[in-house]
């Protein structure tokens, strides 16, 4: 594992809870960080040195956004398999590059969406009828971002996040509506709130699926006072439904714990496909598509699909607020 703040304890305890897989060896360029870490496993401050003298087969890359293309890069051409926390890669060519990488060395690059492995998420889409389609979606994903990073203060640089809200929790948000929806979608209306320092506060997002006419609106927000999270489903024939990604989960990220057994345990599922052509398993590597993985309707975790879509709700956003200053 690579890179041990705020998010890291759900990963290690989703490793400590498989029975599948070994934790082996961690990373930081702080060893403070290795505090209370088994003592058996292998340190180092330097993801290449891991690389180089610790025996894994797979690693888990969960370091700031900014430094997500460099160290899955390096992953990649140290032959090991990538679980890369959301986003994949901080600007669009990058995302594409570490594509392209993955497939020309047949290994598998998974994005880590956790929140598509939420109970309650989960148990929507169960619900639906089918037959039914679905008409219109609302995701709403709103916290006070400065109670969420605890000591990862790069959250709030717009540089080494990718910008702000929606380049850190848009991910996850935009995740869920392809989920629901599918994965072809179209940005049509942006509107963003900055702060002084550059940093994307607020969004406002509406997204249309040409295939259907389904259209979802994507709120985000890091100055919410307390935590909203929730999905809600309107029906073509009016019905609504609903699911809180809280709900049933008390504490604070109380919701995390079980979303990351989803997260290892579907990357577990890849690699081993991965590692049995033929299988009857199909994993298009790179992109994090699979069919047959056993995920449930929707179309699987792709991190390039959607920072294609975060890029194009910056472009949007930037395009509108030039054509504003220009007309004022």
């Amino acid at each position: 594992m690579v890179g041990l703040g705020m998010i890291s304890r759900f990963y290690l305890a989703a490793l400590e809870r498989s029975p599948d897989t070994e934790l082996v060896a961690v990373c930081d360029r702080d060893p403070a960080a290795f505090a209370g870490l088994p003592a058996h496993l292998d340190r180092h401050t330097d993801h290449r040195l891991l690389l180089r003298e610790s025996d894994v087969d797979a690693v888990v890359v969960d370091v700031p956004n900014d430094a997500h293309f460099p160290v899955c890069r390096d992953v990649l051409a140290a032959g090991r398999a990538v679980c890369v926390e959301k986003p994949l890669a901080t600007r669009v060519t990058d995302a594409r590059a570490l594509v392209r990488h993955a497939r020309e060395c047949g290994l598998p690059l998974f994005t880590s969406f956790h929140r598509r492995y939420n109970d309650p998420v989960r148990a929507l889409l169960r619900r639906l009828p089918e037959g039914v389609p679905v008409d219109a979606l609302t995701v709403r994903y709103k916290e006070t971002i400065e109670e969420h990073a605890g000591r990862d203060r790069w959250y709030l640089d717009p540089v080494r996040c990718g910008g702000g809200c929606l380049a850190d929790n848009g991910p996850n948000a935009l995740d869920l509506v392809r989920l629901f929806l599918g994965g072809d979608l179209r940005v049509e209306r942006v509107a963003l709130d900055r702060a002084a320092h550059g940093v994307d506060r607020a969004a406002r997002i509406l997204l249309r699926a040409p295939a259907t006419g389904a259209r979802a609106r994507v709120e985000l927000d890091w100055s919410y006072p307390g935590e909203r999270k929730t999905i809600e489903v309107r029906l073509a024939d009016g019905r609504v439904d609903a699911a809180d990604m809280l709900a049933g989960h008390t504490g604070f990220k109380g919701s995390l714990w079980h979303e990351y057994d989803g997260v290892l345990r579907d990357f577990v599922q890849r690699v081993r496909a991965e590692e049995r052509p033929g299988s009857g398993t199909r994993s298009v590597t790179g992109s994090g598509l699979m069919t047959g993985s056993g995920s449930g309707p929707g179309p699987a975790p792709d991190g390039l699909a959607v920072a294609e879509l975060v890029a194009a709700c910056y472009a949007m956003a930037d395009g509108d607020r030039d054509r504003e200053e220009t007309h004022a």
